[in-house]
């Protein structure tokens, strides 16, 4: 129906696109997008390719992401300190202080950081896609430890004669005009060869101190194997037999007069005789109105005992004198009662120490 004085419009439906066209616009649009991403996720790649792939460690340290630099200074942080930390040396009594760094330990840190950023054996693909993704590759580089054990033995080797103990033998000696005696004692010295084991694994882990190997030495002379001994204290006139260490016996006895005195010192027993023969030693002197010689039975002056000392005349004897024992009253010898003497004399080999002193 036409209604008197309006105009209809007249219009055309647009021309729309074919079938072809509309697939090569989207073609274009994802080619344009895929370039897009391709460009970002190459830069992406790129940016990412001078650094560690994420989740590699080296020593326990997460150095995913960094770059070889960072990665040697994180790394440093961690090993150096353990090998500038203290440890002790310990042994008889003293310590030392070294630090692992001063005997020769260090870290190959740049050589472990290295194979960091070489990064696990991956194809390019795999190594493309960690790189875009992020996605931890789960890798671990050890640093290895570098040792010295030259250093460390020489250390150890100068330590042996501050830690060397000699043994002390047992002994009975006289000692400014004293008795002394002497327990045996063991000495020490220093094992190097486990005392150098010993350091090397403490300065290898985390040990704070570490005890040196020491040996006992044993003495020559200990005391079951001392021996007899004779002291003669001029003091008290007394004789006093020792075995070894103790006492088995005290005598008295006379010693020499005021002008013949009996030397002090230390002695020998040289030689032994059973009823000896006595000879005049002073036929010019005080022995010149006596025989040269009284052979053994009552009135020999050495009585049925005598052992001589290596000192010039001097003898332990026994005397027929008896009441002459606890005074001052021979020409220098130690004069014992006949019973004293004979108990004694079996019991006294050859070379035994006399010691005398007053």
């Amino acid at each position: 129906m036409k209604v008197p004085g309006i105009r209809r419009p007249s219009w055309k439906r647009p021309a729309g696109l074919s079938g072809w066209q509309r697939i090569a616009v989207i073609v274009g649009l994802a080619v344009v997008l895929l370039a897009t991403m391709s460009v970002a996720a190459t830069a992406r790649v790129s940016a990412s390719s001078g650094r560690i792939l994420a989740g590699v460690t080296v020593a326990g340290v997460d150095v995913g992401g960094m770059t070889r630099d960072e990665a040697v200074a994180a790394v440093k942080a961690t090993t150096e300190p353990k090998l500038r930390r203290g440890v002790f040396v310990v042994g008889g009594g003293k310590r030392w202080p070294v630090t692992p760094a001063g005997l020769g330990h260090g870290a190959g840190v740049e050589q472990a950081v290295d194979a960091a950023v070489a990064g696990p054996e991956l194809s390019w693909f795999k190594d493309f896609w960690h790189r875009l993704t992020n996605k931890p590759v789960g890798h671990s580089v050890d640093v290895a430890l570098a040792t010295d054990d030259t250093k460390v033995t020489r250390f150890v080797k100068a330590l042996a004669p501050k830690l060397a103990v000699a043994p002390t033998n047992a002994s009975i000696k006289l000692v400014d005009g004293k008795v002394v005696k002497q327990k045996a004692k063991d000495g020490r010295v220093l094992d190097v060869e486990a005392s150098t084991r010993a350091l090397a694994k403490a300065l290898r882990g985390n040990a704070r101190k570490v005890k040196l190997v020491t040996r006992p030495v044993d003495p020559k002379v200990t005391n079951d194997k001392l021996g007899k001994t004779i002291e003669i204290n001029l003091s008290t006139n007394r004789l006093t037999f020792y075995d070894g260490l103790k006492v088995r016996k005290v005598y008295p006895v006379a010693t020499g007069q005021p002008s013949f005195p009996t030397p002090q010192g230390t002695w020998e027993v040289v030689y032994k005789r059973v009823n000896p023969t006595w000879t005049n030693p002073a036929k010019d002197g005080w022995g010149a109105d006596m025989p040269a010689s009284i052979p053994p039975g009552p009135g020999n002056p050495l009585g049925t005992r005598a052992m001589s000392l290596n000192a010039s005349g001097i003898l332990i004897h026994g005397t027929y004198a008896s009441y002459s024992i606890g005074s001052y009253a021979s020409h220098g010898c130690i004069r014992m009662l006949l019973s004293d003497v004979e108990a004694l004399y079996p019991q006294v080999p050859m070379g035994t120490p006399v010691l005398i002193h007053r």
